[in-house]
């Protein structure tokens, strides 16, 4: 049976479930975590955006967006990160967020990286519509060192040409 998903705004109670997420074994060199002081002050910035993607009643994972609707128009995957890897959950939860920021905001770019040698992270992000642009080198400071990040975006026509398609193949199946 497919439970429904669903992606909601995280509120502070959310904090608990989020920070246990991050903290899932292998995430701490994939995602990064930040202690529940920042993660407070992050949700009451004015720039991040928190959601929690539930299939059925059960949480599933989350997301944070830094520079959300920022009046440059160009916003942050911060950190995506799902209960159970390799079920589709991350998939679902981003393709949510995707539709979430460029159907809420004027968003033009959305900017989303990861270290080069994930390939499963990037497989997902390519199948949503995300393109690869580029390395930038020695970015991320994570575990004491720096890292390379492979940047990736997905731009606002590049979307809605996607949902055109996909409303266009609902329309023929329908």
């Amino acid at each position: 049976m497919d439970a429904t998903f669903t992606l909601v705004r995280a509120r502070e109670d959310d904090l608990p479930f989020i920070m246990a997420t991050e903290r899932l074994d292998g995430y701490d060199r994939l995602v990064g975590r930040w202690d529940e002081r920042r993660h407070r002050e992050a949700m009451v910035d004015g720039s991040h955006a928190y959601f929690v993607g539930y299939e059925g009643e059960a949480p599933a994972g989350f997301s944070i967006l830094r520079f959300w609707n920022a009046i440059e128009r160009v916003t942050l995957v911060r950190r995506l990160a799902v209960v159970s890897p390799g079920q589709g959950q991350g998939r679902r939860l981003l393709n949510a967020v995707v539709s979430r920021a460029f159907m809420e905001t004027e968003l033009h770019r959305l900017v989303i990286s990861l270290f080069p040698e994930n390939l499963r992270a990037r497989r997902m992000y390519e199948a949503v519509g995300f393109q690869a642009e580029g390395v930038a080198r020695g970015n991320a400071f994570f575990g004491g060192q720096f890292h390379d990040e492979l940047v990736m975006a997905l731009l606002r026509p590049e979307w809605e040409a996607r949902q055109a398609l996909a409303a266009s193949a609902d329309t023929i199946r329908g």
